[in-house]
């Protein structure tokens, strides 16, 4: 059994009517190295922003620790 670290399930952003993230899906195990890659705009940032609790998500759910980072 894994011991999760990140989780994300469904996740998905917008800015205004523009969607920069749509249904993002990833689980990282403690102690596992993650990359993101992609094309610029490609929503990089914003994930991780979200992942910190710096930028709120418009749907979807994350747990960092066993946390969510935008509520707890």
């Amino acid at each position: 059994m894994m011991n999760t670290a990140i989780e994300v399930h469904d996740l998905h952003k917008n800015y205004g009517p523009q969607p920069v993230v749509r249904g993002v899906s990833f689980a990282v195990g403690a102690g596992e190295i993650f990359g993101i890659a992609g094309r610029n705009g490609a929503g990089k940032t914003t994930t991780v922003e979200i992942l910190q609790g710096l930028r709120s998500r418009d749907g979807g759910q994350v747990r960092v620790l066993g946390f969510d980072p935008g509520h707890d």
